[in-house]
């Protein structure tokens, strides 16, 4: 069974920074085969993509390139963004989800995916 786990949430002033976590488990990822990515979603917004990992290769949506970064930890299965000079827009839900690099509707700079599994949300919460 496929979970993947967010954390690192919270309440925070603007200009400070958070690091989510993503925990993924019965999902085999690692290599060029297997995308990892983070979204969010704000009040009254649709989910939107944020940031993309596949093997090494990592992508960003215009709006969040160079303040916040994807990675990931293969010894501990996991995958975080790490968020700088956070803004009071950037409230909102943040989710990761994980998937086999197929085409689909998730776009990034250089493709759009399908993503088969999403966990189930952390809050950010970014205040003046």
């Amino acid at each position: 069974q496929v979970q993947l786990v967010e954390s690192g949430g919270g309440s925070v002033q603007a200009g400070r920074s958070l690091r989510l976590s993503c925990a993924v488990s019965g999902f085999t990822y690692g290599g060029y085969g297997s995308c990892v990515a983070w979204f969010r979603q704000a009040p009254g917004k649709e989910r939107e993509p944020l940031a993309h990992i596949r093997g090494d290769d990592a992508t960003y949506q215009d709006f969040v390139r160079g303040r916040f970064t994807i990675s990931r930890d293969d010894n501990k299965n996991t995958v975080h963004l790490q968020m700088a000079d956070l803004k009071p827009e950037d409230t909102a839900i943040y989710y990761c989800a994980a998937g086999w690099c197929s085409s689909g509707s998730w776009c990034f700079p250089r493709g759009c995916y399908e993503y088969n599994y999403w966990g189930q949300g952390t809050q950010v919460n970014v205040s003046t």
